[in-house]
């Protein structure tokens, strides 16, 4: 008797190759009869050209047989309809890449045009900030010692901005071995041994030298630390004798009596603070035409391009021994040195590098002495100007003389006035100096 169902064969009860029973070793699965709705779709038949699509596809997929794209999901495990644990989205029925993605977010790109504005905004702030701490820093460094309200019948003020720097021997804070180095000596008190009327204005900058030993007349002043009345005598000295007799005040009122030119700021150095403002700066470079050598001094230079530090320096400016027109000729010298110290102080090397310009302004300022109200701003004008002469955009020259008496030189008083009215009116300056 046949338990089968109705319609089976021997060949479906197994014992054949060809059988479809319960182990048989046919290809076809046994779930293809458990599991009559998933059935493998019959592969169209291939065109009967060859494109090179299935060569190509099976290089992809790394298959031996075309199957048109096709995965049941068998191999995988994958559940049809659900996301691949490979996180590449892929669902069921045909294979595709289409789920969500199961990764981390992507990570948002910088904004770099707010990082930009805000680094700016940083940038700004410190140098602000910085600014103006070294502004007050500087500012309260200054000595306003000199008191241009206590000079009397002073001539009226003209068009641009008179200077009246000075240089000093002035020992003063100098150690024993540095007035040896130096070459200083050890003379109480303090003298001038350089003059000069800066004038800055909308025509270009003009620096003039007085000669210390220019023939002047003394006038009526007031005493600085007496505040008595000293009336004029007609008594004629040598120019640094004023400073000599009662300090800068006397000296700013003997020069615009002298001249006619009223005299806005002063400014004022001693041997150390010059010496220790080149040692700052590391030093300057000039070019000798010849070379000349002073036992008063320390002087003693070759010809041609050199470096100089602060006591060579100050050796420099003060040598008057070695030249035949002695004042004449270390005015000139002292003109090129100070303008070419100028130039180095207000150069970019040396004012974007904090390590040379807060030991450059600490420097300067503490042995500089100025008029109670030159400000910050008035005394970067003086230095700017001072590198335009040196840059030749200015001029320099002597104060025009004429002569001699007694071994004082005298002043072309027609040059002089000449000069000092085109000073007046801001005129370019067309007088010749000695």
């Amino acid at each position: 008797m046949n338990d089968w169902p109705e319609g089976r064969s021997d060949r479906q009860s197994g014992g054949s190759r060809g059988g479809y029973g319960r182990g048989s070793g046919s290809a076809r699965p046994e779930g293809a009869r458990v599991m009559p709705h998933v059935q493998r779709p019959v592969p169209q038949q291939q065109p009967a050209y060859d494109d090179g699509y299935d060569d190509l596809y099976r290089d992809q997929r790394g298959q031996g047989s075309y199957d048109n794209g096709y995965d049941s999901g068998y191999n995988t495990g994958q559940v049809y309809g659900q996301p691949s644990r490979a996180g590449n989205g892929g669902g069921g029925g045909g294979g595709g890449d289409y789920g969500p993605p199961t990764g981390r977010p992507a990570r948002p790109a910088p904004n770099w045009r707010k990082r930009i504005k805000w680094t700016a905004i940083i940038v700004v702030s410190v140098v602000a900030v910085t600014s103006i701490a070294t502004y007050f820093w500087a500012d309260s460094k200054l000595n306003r010692d000199v008191d241009l309200s206590k000079v009397i019948e002073r001539p009226e003020s003209g068009d641009g901005t008179n200077y009246l720097i000075v240089g000093t021997d002035s020992r003063e804070g100098m150690s024993d071995a540095q007035k040896k180095e130096l070459h200083t000596g050890s003379a109480e008190g303090k003298r001038t041994d350089t003059m000069m009327i800066l004038h800055v204005g909308g025509n270009g900058d003009t620096l003039v030298s007085l000669p210390r030993d220019s023939n002047v007349t003394i006038p009526s002043f007031k005493g600085a630390e007496s505040g008595k009345l000293y009336p004029g005598t007609g008594r004629q000295v040598k120019l640094n004798a004023a400073y000599a007799e009662d300090g800068p005040e006397l000296l700013v009122r003997t020069v615009e009596a002298n001249t006619g030119l009223h005299i806005d700021h002063y400014a004022e150095i001693g041997f150390g603070g010059f010496a220790s403002i080149v040692d700052a700066v590391g030093g300057v470079e000039m070019n000798l035409k010849e070379g000349f050598k002073d036992k008063w001094s320390g002087a003693d230079f070759k010809a041609g391009k050199q470096t100089l530090n602060g006591q060579q320096a100050l050796a420099f400016v003060r040598t008057r021994h070695a030249f035949a027109a002695s004042d004449l000729q270390r005015t000139k010298n002292q003109q090129a040195f100070l303008a070419a110290l100028a130039h180095k102080v207000a150069s970019p090397s040396t004012v974007m590098n904090p390590f040379k310009l807060y030991p450059t302004l600490g420097a300067g300022l503490d042995s500089l002495v100025v008029d109670k109200d030159m400000s910050l701003w008035d005394l970067g004008s003086m230095f700017l100007a001072m590198k335009s002469v040196s840059g030749g955009d200015g001029k320099s020259m002597n104060m025009p003389t004429n002569g001699s008496v007694n071994g004082n030189l005298l002043w072309d008083k027609t040059k002089v006035k000449q000069l000092v009215d085109q000073f007046n009116n801001d005129e370019k300056v067309t007088v010749s100096g000695s």
